[in-house]
């Protein structure tokens, strides 16, 4: 006869809560990646347009335009050019965004994640 106490092994609803846990770490992957790959596609867009040489010199409407450019580009959909935020500070021109991306999960439960990017800084904040 065997022993029970020396069988050893996952059982069927372990495998199927493992499954559950995975499915949804699966899902949740499937719906922030693709908008943190497109935040990192702004703030290397906004960046850019902070370091250009002569950015001190332009008028905000031709910082917006160059903007729409690289996002037409880049493919950026989630910011327009009229979501950003261009200051005069200490001589520097300094463009920045903040923006929220909500993706529906399942029936009423949604993801919701905030960023926020400046241009001429390392600082990057996202929160989810």
């Amino acid at each position: 006869m065997i022993d029970r106490l020396q069988q050893r092994g996952v059982t069927t609803i372990g495998i199927l809560l493992w499954g559950i846990v995975i499915v949804f770490a699966a899902l949740v992957a499937m719906k922030l990646v693709p908008a943190y790959t497109e935040f990192l596609t702004l703030k290397k867009v906004i960046n850019d347009l902070g370091d250009e040489a002569n950015v001190n010199g332009m008028s905000n409407a031709q910082i917006r335009e160059r903007f729409t450019r690289r996002a037409t580009i880049d493919n950026i959909s989630a910011v327009s050019a009229s979501d950003l935020r261009i200051s005069r500070e200490n001589g520097r021109t300094v463009v920045s965004v903040e923006y929220s991306f909500q993706a529906p999960l399942a029936g009423n439960l949604s993801l919701l994640a905030d960023f926020s990017a400046v241009s001429g800084s390392s600082k990057t904040e996202v929160a989810q």
